[in-house]
């Protein structure tokens, strides 16, 4: 069916996304990318793992659109200006580290900066009885 080829296509897509975000995160951390592709290897990596998105997703139609047109835009941005050969050594590291597994201690080291963050928001806006 096409339909099974199109949601096969966007899984591809996806998968081939998140490879190349990795692949940026590695970029901006190599000696050999020159300052400029850093910086925008790491500003669109650190962008498209982040949590928090420039337009909210709750947001009626416009909240898909960094997800859909502003990240896309910027990983090919940032491919573009990393030179090719390294990009393509990147790209093997991201694949090679698909299969690692997952860090639970960093796991649990962000959940209790997002817990400590939220505990002193608490903190500092719960209503207190004055006078």
């Amino acid at each position: 069916m096409a339909t099974d080829s199109l949601i096969d296509r966007a899984k591809q897509w996806a998968r081939t996304i998140k490879s190349d975000v990795v692949a940026l995160w590695i970029a901006a951390r190599d000696h050999r990318v020159p300052w400029y592709a850093k910086a925008a290897a790491g500003a669109v990596a650190a962008y498209a793992l982040s949590p928090i998105d420039l337009v909210p997703d709750f947001v009626p139609m416009l909240g898909y659109l960094d997800d859909l047109l502003i990240v896309p835009l910027g990983i090919l941005l940032a491919i573009k200006l990393v030179p090719a050969d390294l990009m393509m050594e990147f790209r093997a590291e991201a694949v090679a580290r698909e299969g690692r597994p997952v860090s639970k201690v960093a796991a649990a080291a962000i959940i209790t900066l997002w817990l400590l963050a939220a505990a002193f928001l608490i903190w500092l806006f719960w209503p207190t009885s004055s006078g």
